[in-house]
């Protein structure tokens, strides 16, 4: 038998093939790192002039985007302390839609900060207690900076959705954001419940159609569904709709039964019963008032041809959840299976035809009376990839929308808000006394990222604007921000952003602010990371490419 070392320490506790990291080079700065890397890859996306990232999922689907949601998601990142941020940048855009960038790139910038105290000397605690009370006062400072007056708005108001929906929907697409925003304005407006606070973002539909150019876009009330109608008959107006969830066909019995012909008659007979059976119930649903049937499965040919025989337009939704929303559109009860509807249970719509969109064909329901409960942007594009990223910004407009509904405050928006908070934050950390003061002004510093990273992505000399920012604030002006789309005048790039009509929402920066603070505090008080041995079982073969995990 061999001489073998008995393990002592934290190694005889634990299993062998454990991993055990602490003090400040291993965990803490090796965590900073990890969110520091995350960052970077999110910060130059940032505002609207940020580079797209192309990124390829492990499915070999390719996203080529400046949505930070997005790439973080399709990351898949492995390190927990990165993923804390990941997670911080979801929850921003869970809550509010728009900012995901802002949070991770912020709570990056204050890491990198923090690390700096690190080595300076500061405790993790002393940072952590240093950015607890930045956060409470930058928030104070956040509520001065409101607009006035901004606290009333009338959401139907196109006028006042668009001003707080543009920068939003900038960052995203620049220099396309005046017609998107119109149109995203309009599709929610038109279905806005009377209680605006109830505003419910799967009510605006998106349809993605490939060809022509953005000025081809339109909003239609009702839904837009793809693929052809039924049969011949492909157009409908004020017309009565049947929903069957189960299919329009002859429906097989539950029990099995034999039957025994003698003579061709009975076949005649017994294939003619199934024909009348057909015609009974088609004729049933005719009968009832409906023009249009709307089958969530299957439809026999049979069925058909009696459907066309009584002039009913057919359609088929095989996406349950596309066919509750078509239900919701004309105020229709779904039925199981094929029988004569009750009045109650058809729905109403103004018409439906099928409609050929570069070369696609589409069916379009329109519903304009009533309770409109559904509204769809039909975005048209070159190529899928662009389709993808002009409905991310739709997306990201009208969950901003749901924002304002609940508080329509707003803030001065391209980086104005951010260096009077900086501005603010500094002359703050003067009047703190102990180590505190060294984190809030740390915490006041990491806020320059935004103006720095805008003016970097739009190309522009960083250092030369912040400081010309911090002298205009300096005299008074707060509303003062970087004009990206400017000529360089004796201001260089800084306007006041009022006349530009640039404004964030203050619910987006009060969450990312929040969210960015917390994960960096969550980030920085680990100061050991245990890992255990990996469960045992094959390893994982790498997958061919476009195959699903399980």
């Amino acid at each position: 038998m061999g001489f073998s070392m008995q393990p002592y320490g934290i190694q005889s506790m634990l299993k062998e093939g454990h991993k055990h990291l602490s003090g400040l080079d291993e965990a803490v700065l090796k965590n900073i790192d990890a969110c520091k890397q995350l960052s970077t890859i999110t910060r130059t996306s940032l505002g609207p002039n940020g580079m797209n990232k192309m990124v390829i999922n492990h499915l070999d689907k390719l996203f080529v985007t400046n949505d930070a949601a997005t790439i973080v998601n399709e990351l898949e990142v492995q390190h927990p302390a990165a993923k804390i941020l990941v997670l911080a940048g979801k929850a921003q855009q869970e809550e509010i839609g728009d900012g995901a960038n802002l949070t991770i790139s912020f709570a990056g910038e204050l890491l990198q900060n923090a690390e700096e105290l690190i080595r300076t000397g500061l405790h993790p605690s002393e940072i952590i207690s240093g950015y607890n009370k930045a956060i409470t006062k930058a928030i104070e400072v956040l509520e001065e900076l409101v607009e006035k007056g901004s606290e009333n708005m009338d959401v139907r108001d196109k006028e006042q959705v668009v001003t707080r929906m543009k920068a939003a929907v900038a960052s995203k697409q620049h220099g396309l954001e005046d017609i998107l925003c119109s149109l995203i304005a309009d599709a929610c407006i038109q279905v806005c419940p009377k209680n605006p606070a109830n505003f419910d973002v799967d009510n605006v539909r998106v349809s993605k159609l490939v060809g022509g150019g953005l000025h081809n876009c339109t909003v239609i009330r009702g839904m837009v569904l793809k693929g052809d109608a039924f049969g011949s008959i492909k157009h409908m107006e004020k017309a009565k709709v049947a929903v069957f969830a189960g299919g329009v066909d002859t429906s097989a019995t539950e029990t099995k039964g034999t039957v025994l012909i003698h003579s061709a008659e009975q076949l005649e007979n017994y294939s003619k019963t199934e024909e009348a059976k057909v015609e009974e119930l088609i004729k049933a649903v005719a009968d009832s008032g409906a023009k249009i049937i709307v089958s969530g499965g299957a439809v026999g040919e049979m069925a058909l041809h009696f459907c066309e025989r009584y002039k009913l337009m057919v359609l088929k939704i095989s996406s349950k959840f596309e066919l509750r929303r078509f239900c919701r559109t004309t105020g229709t009860a779904a039925l199981l299976k094929l029988s004569q509807p009750k009045p109650d249970d058809l729905g109403f719509v103004d018409s439906v035809s099928v409609e050929e969109i570069g070369g696609s064909r589409v069916t379009v329901v329109r519903s304009e009376e009533g309770g409109n409960k559904v509204a769809t942007v039909v975005l048209r594009g070159s190529t899928e990839s662009i389709l993808d990223d002009l409905e991310r910004a739709v997306d990201d407009g009208v969950n901003t929308y749901k924002a304002m509904c609940k508080d329509s405050r707003m803030v001065p928006g391209a980086a104005a808000t951010e260096i009077e908070l900086a501005r603010r934050l500094k002359e703050f950390s003067f009047k703190e006394t102990g180590l505190d003061q060294y984190a809030i002004a740390k915490f006041a510093e990491s806020f320059e990222m935004v103006p720095r990273t805008l003016a970097e992505n739009a190309g522009l000399n960083s250092m030369d604007i912040i400081s010309k920012l911090y002298e205009k604030h300096a005299s008074g002006n707060t509303k003062v921000g970087i004009d990206l789309g400017g000529v360089d005048s004796e201001d260089g790039f800084c306007k006041d952003v009022s006349t530009l009509n640039i404004w964030d929402l203050y619910v987006t920066k009060f969450f990312a602010l929040k969210y960015a603070a917390d994960a960096a505090c969550t980030v920085l008080r680990v100061d050991q990371i245990i890992m255990a041995k990996p469960a045992g079982g094959p390893a994982r073969r790498e997958q061919p490419a476009g195959m699903d995990e399980d």
